[in-house]
């Protein structure tokens, strides 16, 4: 963890730091459906990460300029995962190129933090789909399924609840949709630069992955990323070779690097991205940050985020949202860009207790107090996220 255990916690209780989580997540909206509106046959997969990068960098840069030691930018670049990729498919400019056409299942994903506080979303589309020409079939039946689970996720993501209880929902969820929750996959709490915090919710869990995973009750005040990844098949993700290309830092390690490479890499990587992730495309040196790389992570003073991927055959929907557990309710503050009429399931949920839930509003309770408590900050600085609370 970064900072020192004396330095008391910043939390949503303070409202800066709801302004700057609603900040970071307003420049994550606008990357993600920027990335989603490019996604379109022909277009390459390097192009739409260094869109979405570029766009969060460009954003981050006009906010808080009098600060000029706040730490802001990307909280998790740009990854563009297509059909049986799983996630954290991020490629280098020396990689060789994926193309999308018709027909590819797209899964974008990214995140922006504004000074440590990291808002994260994705989002899945199938290229060339519209209005006119709905899709059916699998592909329509896992985003259907993943849709809903986010939205599960969204009602049973409030203090007092369990974690064992949105995991529950979305085994049962993804079964309805003849689906598997990828195995093992967790969804983190959030804290100030830290991303993957100790609070998560497991996905569809192994035998031994049940006894190991804590129990957890979400509490008031506190911040999850909830990631949703369903398959159309048994949900089981392998890392096939691809390169390793996104990273972060491990800051409970501590080793002398002995290369120079690895060293001028580290120092550069610590100085712009400190524990966030980052890929090794924003390094201007591309084979210098690759050959640098290499010993730190060797000696895990870097976590790599592996390319994982499904079986060929099957296809692979991810929907991330990023919400707040205020004192008057969860308020999520990354938006989804689901179009339910560009996806149409024969299945639908069969489970009547899911059913309820999945029917009972979400909005709110709104505190007129609270509301009259935002600083004017609140309301400059984050039109959309104002703007989903009032269309609530």
């Amino acid at each position: 963890m970064s900072g020192d255990d004396d330095t008391q916690e910043q939390t949503i209780a303070d409202d800066l730091v709801v302004t700057k989580y609603k900040m970071g997540a307003e420049i994550a909206n606008q990357a993600l459906k920027t990335v989603v509106v490019a996604a379109m046959p022909g277009v390459s997969v390097l192009s739409l990460c260094q869109k979405g990068d570029a766009f969060i960098m460009a954003e981050t840069g006009k906010i808080f300029k009098k600060e000029k030691d706040m730490k802001k930018g990307i909280a998790f670049p740009t990854c563009v995962s297509v059909n049986n990729c799983v996630c954290h498919h991020s490629p280098l400019k020396s990689d060789a190129d994926v193309m999308l056409k018709d027909g590819d299942l797209v899964k974008i994903d990214l995140g922006v933090h504004v000074d440590g506080f990291i808002s994260n979303v994705a989002h899945s589309l199938v290229v060339g789909v519209t209005k006119d020409n709905p899709l059916t079939g699998r592909k329509a039946d896992v985003i259907k399924a993943a849709h809903l689970c986010a939205e599960a996720a969204l009602r049973l993501v409030k203090p007092g609840n369990q974690n064992s209880q949105v995991t529950e929902a979305w085994n049962k969820i993804a079964k309805s949709f003849k689906c598997s929750p990828i195995e093992g996959m967790l969804s983190h709490q959030l804290k100030q630069h830290v991303i993957d915090g100790e609070k998560t919710i497991i996905q569809n869990p192994s035998d031994q992955q049940k006894k190991d995973h804590e129990k957890a009750e979400f509490e008031v005040h506190e911040v999850y990323a909830v990631d949703v990844l369903i398959s159309t098949g048994e949900g089981k993700a392998k890392d096939g070779g691809q390169r390793t290309t996104v990273y972060k830092r491990d800051p409970n390690k501590v080793y002398g690097l002995k290369m120079k490479t690895s060293r001028t890499f580290f120092s550069e990587m610590e100085r712009r991205f400190d524990t966030m992730p980052f890929t090794l495309r924003a390094f201007e040196d591309e084979g210098k940050a690759r050959l640098g790389v290499v010993e730190c992570a060797k000696h895990e003073l870097l976590q790599p985020f592996n390319v994982l991927h499904e079986k060929e055959s099957e296809v692979v929907a991810q929907f991330k949202f990023t919400v707040l557990l205020m004192a008057n309710g969860p308020l999520r503050i990354t938006n989804s860009l689901f179009e339910p009429e560009l996806y149409k399931s024969e299945l639908e949920v069969e489970d009547a207790e899911l059913k309820a839930l999945l029917q009972s509003s979400a909005s709110r309770k709104t505190q007129k107090k609270k509301k009259k408590k935002a600083s004017k900050t609140v309301e400059t600085a984050t039109g959309q996220a104002m703007e989903t609370e009032a269309a609530e």
